[in-house]
């Protein structure tokens, strides 16, 4: 059985400095995606990881179990975050905040792929969430990024640092703001919690 380690291939991107601010061009990739909107403790914001999570695993193993054998970790959960006038998005009212929540999927992941893991996480568990996940490719391009460590309330001055460094070489902001999870926040302590900050620029 070939194991492959996507984060470790995709370090660029999975991967980021916690002192510095990265420019960094994203290139296309597909992802399983849902829409909504509120904050991070919302039953929405819940049912969508839950069957982001589920649907990815049903896909890893069918992989895995399947004609191509191969076995690859579950990609973190990543977010985009914004409002409709961004010159009111406030960190500390994430309530207010929609979202794209989304699980990049490996390149040998086919729709067809997908759609049978749908269909078998619907006869298994059925995740309320599950009608609503999207299957697309995304393409971010250039962008700006750093790590952040500790909870999410903490965001607020490594956001701006993101955004400061976009001004500082000459760039303006664009897209949405966007998060990497690369900690399962249940089994730690939030003073460690890692998270990539991710700012789209031109």
């Amino acid at each position: 059985m070939v194991k492959i380690d996507y984060k470790k291939e995709l370090k660029t991107f999975y991967k980021a400095s916690v002192k510095e601010v990265e420019l960094v061009t994203i290139p296309e990739m597909n992802f399983l995606k849902i829409d909504g909107m509120g904050a991070q403790d919302s039953k929405n914001y819940k049912e969508t990881v839950e069957a982001l999570f589920k649907l990815s695993y049903t896909i890893k193993f069918m992989i895995k179990k399947g004609e191509m054998a191969i076995d690859y970790g579950v990609m973190p959960l990543q977010g985009h975050w914004w409002v409709d006038d961004m010159t009111k998005f406030d960190v500390n009212k994430k309530d207010e905040w929609k979202w794209t929540m989304m699980i990049m999927q490996p390149e040998l992941v086919s729709e067809m792929i997908v759609e049978k893991a749908k269909e078998q996480l619907k006869q298994k568990k059925n995740p309320p969430a599950l009608p609503k996940i999207k299957y697309e490719p995304f393409t971010e391009g250039k962008a700006a990024q750093i790590m952040h460590i500790g909870p999410f309330s903490e965001e607020g001055p490594t956001i701006q640092k993101v955004h400061q460094a976009i001004f500082d070489n000459g760039f303006k902001i664009t897209g949405k703001h966007h998060e990497i999870y690369l900690t399962d926040i249940r089994r730690a302590a939030p003073e460690k919690w890692k998270t990539i900050i991710r700012q789209p620029y031109s």
